[in-house]
């Protein structure tokens, strides 16, 4: 099975795909009924309080997988999911120094 792999390309990966369904996945729990996906993404782009909390909750999905993966000895993949968690994290800190 795929997810039994232990690979730092496979964790990066998984680390870069968590936090966007994640972030799809609140988008469809707290605001599809208010407002459309566009308007949710211009709505990170001008609310930097937003931006904070969604990205907490986001790499929130990171910090399940890394979880799981350094659990079952998997730590080459657990490495790439803290490696893509440390650069989403940074991002998003630079993001909000920036704009």
């Amino acid at each position: 099975m795929i997810f039994k792999k232990d690979n730092f390309k496979f964790g990066l990966l998984l680390g870069i795909i968590g936090p966007l369904l994640a972030m799809t996945v609140y988008y469809f729990w707290v605001f599809s009924r208010t407002i459309s996906f566009s308007e949710y993404f211009y709505v990170l782009h001008t609310n930097k309080q937003l931006l904070t909390a969604i990205s907490s909750i986001s790499l929130l999905a990171n910090a399940i997988l890394f979880t799981i993966y350094i659990n079952s000895h998997r730590d080459k993949t657990a490495r790439g999911i803290f490696a893509a968690t440390l650069i989403y994290g940074i991002g998003v800190l630079v993001y909000k120094l920036v704009h």
